[in-house]
């Protein structure tokens, strides 16, 4: 696909401001930094299929390296369980807006976003003028800086950022919205739970996506405890591996309700486990696959809400998802040793025939946007460029004396070397990027599937091997 080698080319890694500017394009007749012929090349593709066709195979396309969009099957999921006719539809952290434009089917609804990253804010603000909706975003962290206080919306959807520990705990210990309890430093996804049920009308539905330890983690059981007792939690929904972009683990939906005038508080939860069905399917599971539990037999001391726990999966099942999970993570292992590049003995020092990057800009050879560099000359490669803007000594000159880290990255050095030499340095600068993203995803991974091991040898599910 000639415009992906472009835009790649052009962009490097930041390939959302890529797509960005491409949908700019067909809203706003606003070209960005793309070239006339990537330019001619779009429009006679939107000619034969659309512009939002254009502007979402672009993004498929991205998925496998980026890990910032929400994947098109947990979209499609997660409108079949829920979809709005008419009113208010929000997503506090919509990147984007994949799921509002999946959800939200018709002209009579109205929908609301906010987004911490102002280019995936400008790519959704065009995908929805596409699809001809009525959109209003605001720019911001919503745990932090909540854009839409008086905001109470019909359906509340999002597939949160999670695993952060900065979400701003120290700062937020007397905020209204944890109303079933303040969470941990390491609860933000229950921190996220609890936003979106704040933005709820009375009788409206809330549905986020979370990873699957938030149903059993020890530290937020006080919370899981509070929305069970008060009747909010409706359901929760376990799907296969590998729908979300950013881990290749299980993905849980969590259905929350406020009550309101014709509906009161939930007697039972509903947990339905389609670990193993396909998710493109009828999302119709047998019995073996749903369970209603009543409150009180979840007011244990654990407050453990993993479906399969209350579902009929059988022993045979839980030794093969152990074992299956187990392989992928040695997998993953071998692939990231093959994957490591061998490195030799060097000078020792590079900054003697270095330049600034700000010398670099001022003659034109790069361009600077949103704290990073893209190379704007054949005689400098933007892998390569971008390779030693991380090393630690560029990053401390991007950093004040008070620890603040600045997004000028004017005064980092980068070596002169022959474009052959770049290109040698910009492989096995991407070769150690793709390690260490997958040794992220391993991490993820494997901390749920030794959690998983250990309840399951705990409560007999699983056992040692003689």
């Amino acid at each position: 696909m000639l415009v992906w080698q472009a835009l790649r080319e052009r962009y490097g890694d930041d390939i959302v401001t890529g797509i960005a500017d491409v949908a700019e394009l067909f809203t706003l007749s606003a070209s960005g930094r793309l070239d006339e012929t990537t330019q001619l090349r779009l429009t006679a593709m939107a000619a034969q299929s659309s512009p939002s066709e254009v502007i979402d195979a672009l993004i498929e396309r991205s998925l496998p390296s980026g890990g910032t969009f929400t994947a098109p099957p947990l979209a499609a999921v997660v409108s079949r369980l829920a979809r709005l006719d008419a009113g208010v539809i929000f997503d506090p952290a919509c990147g984007s807006a994949s799921l509002l434009l999946t959800v939200a089917p018709g002209p009579n609804v109205r929908v609301v976003g906010q987004e911490v990253n102002e280019t995936f804010a400008r790519l959704a603000t065009a995908r929805a003028a596409l699809a001809n909706l009525e959109f209003s975003i605001v720019v911001g962290d919503s745990l932090q800086a909540d854009g839409w206080p008086e905001l109470r919306a019909d359906l509340v959807v999002c597939d949160p950022p999670v695993g952060s520990t900065a979400w701003g705990r120290e700062n937020l210990m007397l905020d209204p919205r944890w109303e079933f309890g303040v969470p941990t430093k390491a609860e933000v996804e229950l921190a996220w739970l609890q936003h979106c049920y704040a933005h709820l009308a009375p009788g409206g539905t809330a549905i986020v996506a979370m990873p699957p330890s938030v149903a059993y983690r020890r530290p937020g059981r006080r919370i899981r405890a509070e929305l069970v007792r008060r009747g909010v939690l409706t359901q929760v929904t376990a799907l296969p591996p590998g729908l979300a972009t950013a881990h290749s683990q299980p993905v849980h939906l969590w259905s929350v309700v406020r009550p309101g005038q014709t509906s009161g508080p939930v007697a039972s939860v509903r947990f339905c486990d389609l670990s193993d069905v396909d998710p493109m399917g009828s999302l119709l599971p047998d019995e073996h696959h749903v369970a209603e539990v009543p409150l009180v037999d979840l007011l244990d001391e654990d407050v453990d809400l993993t479906p399969t726990r209350y579902t009929k999966s059988t022993q045979l099942d839980w030794t093969a998802q152990y074992s299956a999970a187990r392989k992928a993570a040695l997998d993953q292992l071998s692939q990231v040793a093959r994957e490591l590049p061998s490195l030799t003995a060097g000078p020792g020092s590079l900054e003697g025939s270095s330049l600034r990057v700000s010398d670099l800009s001022r003659a034109g050879l790069v361009v600077i946007h949103d704290g990073t560099v893209t190379s704007n000359s054949d005689q400098l490669d933007t892998a390569f460029l971008r390779g030693f803007l991380h090393s630690s000594t560029n990053v401390s000159r991007a950093t004040s004396g008070s620890g603040s880290f600045r997004a000028d990255i004017r005064g980092a050095r980068i070596p002169q070397m022959s474009i052959d030499e770049q290109r040698r340095y910009a492989v096995t600068f991407q070769a150690l990027d793709r390690a260490e993203e997958r040794l992220r995803e391993i991490t993820l991974t494997s901390l749920d599937m030794i959690a998983r091991a250990r309840e399951g040898l705990a409560s007999g599910t699983l056992r040692p091997e003689a």
